[in-house]
């Protein structure tokens, strides 16, 4: 097992590590000397001041999507957010009970339109194009008349691919239904106006973006407001859609991570291009080495990368490399990705696809030490006949 010191991190996508200003902020609300009051209680100054700060969270978070500080809910992640946005409209639903995602969501979709099935609603999974993407006219040709609501993430997990949200918005409206986006992946990663964009629903949460784990939000805009039903009851806290005692320091751990990913966006974008592509330039070049949804549009944060060669396996890549061979919802199954799957990678090329992701912390030599592993790891896997692996 390495140390930690000796680990380079390539699972971004996994996870992101605290930004040490958001660590700073949160420190301030927990101990007797700093704001650690319930937001809740209006009746003294520890709850009115961490009021205040949940307050300027709350619009710290709307600024970095286009919304409206009351527009912002907050919950323990994406996960709940998504649950809270598809399960809600479901309660709320008495004619249109027909719902569209697609077979490339994350689990946290694709298992609660299962459990929605279950109960009755009806549900179309569309299937991607030949290059792995998701389209306005694959939306509309499965839209009907009792269709209510169409789920879709605009930055995909595993393969870092961008869907064109605002282009299938239009479609989704003149339907008169709903579009709720999964935007785990792409907070602080790539521009969101939900309003310009026509997002009605949006999931987010704080882990992805350099904040703490275990605080999210939910973007409802005040015209889906009324047609999504609280998930949690008891005490009618954010507006009465989501009950619970607020985490002071987890909201303000996000609100500052969301400052800071609106301040740094387009630089660390930039930065993380150039090491992505330098990254990309080298792996390609060895034998066996593909792309997945190499035609897409994407983010250049997340690479899926299968090494088809024989003997070749992702944990030959464990140890001081930090990466996955998969989402982590799949990796915690021990599944073949249904991402994979679904673009057309067979079940033995999807076990031998790594992911690799980028963010603030990557370094140049990290990535000189990636492209070292993979070349080492793939070398003793190529055929005698196949070209030498270049040194």
């Amino acid at each position: 097992m390495s140390e930690k010191g000796d680990l380079r991190y390539f699972d971004y996508a996994a996870t992101t590590p605290a930004d040490p200003r958001v660590i700073e902020a949160m420190f301030g609300c927990l101990g007797m000397e700093g704001d650690f009051g319930n937001p809740a209680s209006s009746s003294h100054g520890a709850g009115q001041r961490a009021r205040r700060l949940v307050e300027q969270a709350r619009k710290d978070v709307a600024a970095l999507i286009g919304a409206d500080a009351e527009e912002i809910v907050w919950t323990s992640g994406a996960t709940e957010s998504n649950n809270l946005a598809l399960k809600g409209y479901a309660d709320r639903a008495t004619q249109k009970r027909h719902l569209i995602t697609s077979q490339l969501e994350h689990k946290a979709i694709l298992d609660t339109m299962t459990s929605l099935e279950a109960r009755g609603m009806a549900v179309t999974r569309l299937a991607p194009n030949a290059r792995g993407e998701i389209t306005a006219e694959a939306v509309a040709a499965a839209l009907k008349p009792d269709t209510g609501l169409v789920s879709l993430m605009l930055v995909n997990n595993e393969l870092g691919t961008l869907t064109d949200v605002a282009a299938i918005a239009r479609v989704v409206h003149a339907a008169g239904a709903l579009l709720h986006v999964d935007a785990a992946q792409a907070l602080g990663k790539t521009p969101i106006d939900v309003k310009a964009m026509g997002i009605d629903l949006l999931s987010m949460s704080a882990h992805k973006v350099y904040g703490p784990k275990g605080i999210g939000a939910i973007y409802v805009s005040r015209e889906a407001f009324e047609r999504i039903a609280p998930q949690m009851h008891g005490g009618g806290h954010e507006r009465g859609l989501r009950s619970g005692t607020l985490a002071t320091h987890q909201i303000v751990g996000m609100g500052v991570a969301c400052v800071i990913a609106r301040e740094a966006l387009q630089a660390d974008s930039e930065r993380i291009a150039r090491l992505g592509e330098r990254l990309l330039a080298e792996v390609l070049a060895l034998p066996g080495v593909t792309l997945n949804a190499a035609r897409a549009k994407r983010i250049p944060h997340t690479l899926s990368l299968t090494i088809d060669l024989p003997g070749f396996f992702p944990f030959l890549l464990t140890g001081d490399l930090a990466i996955s061979s998969t989402s982590a919802c799949n990796s915690a199954a021990g599944t073949p990705s249904h991402v994979l799957t679904a673009i057309g990678v067979g079940e033995e090329a999807a076990n031998r696809t790594v992911r690799l992701s980028l963010g603030r912390f990557t370094k140049p030599e990290d990535v000189d030490f990636a492209v070292d592993c993979i070349r080492r790891a793939v070398a003793p896997c190529v055929p005698a006949t196949e070209a030498t692996v270049p040194a």
